[in-house]
């Protein structure tokens, strides 16, 4: 399962690659620190779009400036394990940096995605992926899940 967990050189290899055999490549990205069924279904809804999903993981110090000190709730690697085992997950790669910017600027995917949540305009990376005449998407939203409202839930208790 770890096999899906990529450096950015190695990314790169693959995306010519798939490129070259016409694949159709989608990007998403996000923090994914408490999986959860909206993420699942998320994940699954990006991946129908293309023939590869990669999806772009927020390190452990992305997580904790966007976040907040008490986060991630679990480790960058231990989020690639669990987001590994999914099917609708063809490759991960990790980034440091706040917004996945550079790292869509690298791997130029036919299509960008975000949750509902995410007005088209306002996903990060979406000025790139125009340049190149590729698609933009706003997917589903399941309301009230979020890692946020679990860990809230789970402290209340």
């Amino acid at each position: 399962m770890m096999n899906k967990l990529k450096t950015w050189k190695e990314i790169s290899e693959l995306v010519s690659e798939l490129k070259a055999k016409n694949k159709k490549i989608v990007f998403t990205n996000g923090c994914f620190d408490i999986l959860h069924a909206g993420h699942v279904q998320y994940l699954a809804e990006a991946k129908n779009l293309g023939d590869i999903l990669i999806l772009g993981l927020n390190s452990d110090y992305s997580v904790k400036r966007l976040k907040g000190n008490d986060r991630p709730i679990n480790s960058e690697n231990e989020r690639a394990i669990v987001l590994s085992a999914l099917s609708s997950v063809s490759y991960i790669v990790k980034f440091n940096e706040d917004t996945p910017y550079m790292l869509i600027d690298h791997i130029k995917p036919d299509i960008l995605v975000k949750g509902g949540d995410w007005k088209v305009e306002d996903i990060v990376g979406s000025d790139i992926v125009k340049l190149y005449n590729g698609e933009v998407k706003s997917l589903s939203l399941i309301k009230g899940k979020s890692s946020s409202d679990i860990i809230n839930k789970i402290k209340e208790k």
